[in-house]
């Protein structure tokens, strides 16, 4: 009996002792699956192009500002341009974290529906963005929201689209693991706040774009099970998004080098 129960009380062997280096050589095996190109895949890419179609088609007619007391308030800031730019992760995130194929043409198919209402929304509610105030400095973080400013369309507010992909890109990450999902869902919370400090977006815009996220989340990627996940992609899952953030550092370094050496 004595030997049954120290048998019993002795701890468990841990059961994966990969090393950094195996776990990372797995990660790297997930991008080796093959993924075939569909036609919502091919669809989505297409009308990327409409939103500044659009932004041009409504610059002539009236337009609306969903403005509240509350945006007033919110001041100024160009320190949150870099995070605003981060809207490059709502691409990279699904296509590092997710390689099922099922998932990945849900996910597809709710980004795509995602463009498509709020192209119906910015022709039927045109909105403007907020009256940009003049950038006092030259420092890193006011070139780059002064890039942003001449990058971006100064309408199609309504729903913000760049809030919605965030979002949509946390709740895919969230299918597949829990705790990314939580963490990239911060870091989409965070988007929708640099929307406001460099004066994108109402925060009215901020809120549909979210619930538009949300909608699609429950129309197309609910339902897919958990359990359909396999255990190495939810394990290898944080290594995964990880890396899709330090690409956004990289691409922030090429920006700052820019910035220095760009004349």
């Amino acid at each position: 009996m004595f030997q049954v129960v120290t048998s019993l009380a002795a701890p468990d062997p841990p059961v994966h002792s990969e090393s950094l280096r195996e776990t990372l050589r797995m990660a790297a095996g997930m991008f080796r699956r093959p993924q075939p190109v569909t036609v919502a895949m091919v669809v989505l890419f297409a009308i990327i192009p409409f939103y500044l179609v659009i932004g041009v088609v409504v610059a002539g007619g009236p337009v609306n500002v969903p403005e509240l007391a509350l945006d007033a308030a919110v001041p100024l800031q160009p320190s949150w341009s870099v995070v605003y730019g981060s809207l490059f992760l709502a691409a990279l995130l699904p296509g590092f974290v997710v390689h099922q194929q099922e998932l990945l043409q849900r996910a597809i198919l709710a980004y795509l529906a995602l463009w498509l209402v709020s192209f119906i929304c910015f022709l039927a509610y045109p909105t403007a963005a907020p009256l940009h105030a003049k950038v006092a400095g030259n420092g890193f973080f006011e070139w780059a929201l002064l890039a942003i400013y001449g990058s971006d369309v100064h309408y199609n507010c309504f729903p913000s689209l760049h809030v919605a992909q965030c979002f949509l890109a946390a709740f895919v990450c969230y299918r597949v693991n829990r705790g990314v999902g939580a963490v990239t869902g911060v870091w989409a919370f965070f988007v929708g706040l640099s929307t406001l400090y460099t004066k994108q977006h109402y925060i009215l815009d901020v809120i549909a774009g979210a619930l538009l996220a949300y909608a699609a989340y429950l129309v197309f990627l609910r339902s897919y099970p958990r359990d359909a996940i396999p255990e190495l992609d939810r394990r290898v899952a944080p290594v995964l998004a990880a890396g899709a953030f330090a690409a956004y550092g990289l691409m922030l370094v090429g920006f700052l080098f820019l910035y220095l050496y760009g004349g």
